[in-house]
């Protein structure tokens, strides 16, 4: 029994000393002498050239309440009436709700009513933010998130009335 394990240990204790024999050749040979190096060699190099700033060009602006935004914003709007109106009869049919924050809204329809008015004016503000940061792709693309997300909870809604 004693054999089998000493054999083992000595074959682990050859494969590290192997491998770390293997390692220390490259190793050894990245080493370079300070004493070798002349004084010309350790100053900045002189192909390096400071990179002077370009000016983007700006981005084609719009006004913050343009045809698409208010579109947008619409839709947002409908979609959480929607989801606020199928939520609620759910949960007077005992229904439960699933998304956290709006569990602590759930318990009346003002409260309720409250949530939903809120993720839409959130949703404006940061997009609002956005376009005055002058990121009008991601403002848009807030307001289509929040779409997506109240789309799915009306038809979470509608499967499981």
């Amino acid at each position: 029994m004693q054999t089998k394990s000493l054999g083992a240990i000595s074959r682990l204790t050859a494969g590290i000393i192997l491998g770390l024999l293997t390692l220390a050749g490259p190793a050894a040979a990245q080493q370079v002498s300070f004493a070798l190096l002349q004084p010309e060699s350790i100053a900045p190099a002189s192909f390096v050239t400071p990179i002077e700033p370009v000016a983007l060009p700006e981005a084609p602006s719009h006004r913050f309440w343009d045809r698409e935004n208010s579109v947008l914003f619409a839709t947002s709007a409908a979609f959480s009436a929607g989801d606020f109106y199928l939520t609620r009869a759910n949960l007077r049919n005992n229904g439960q709700e699933l998304n956290p924050v709006t569990k602590l809204f759930g318990r009346s329809s003002a409260g309720l009513a409250v949530n939903f008015i809120g993720q839409d004016m959130g949703v404006i503000g940061v997009s609002y933010i956005l376009h005055k940061t002058g990121h009008h792709k991601l403002e848009r693309a807030v307001t289509m998130l929040n779409i997506g997300s109240s789309a799915t909870a009306v038809s979470f809604d509608l499967a499981h009335r």
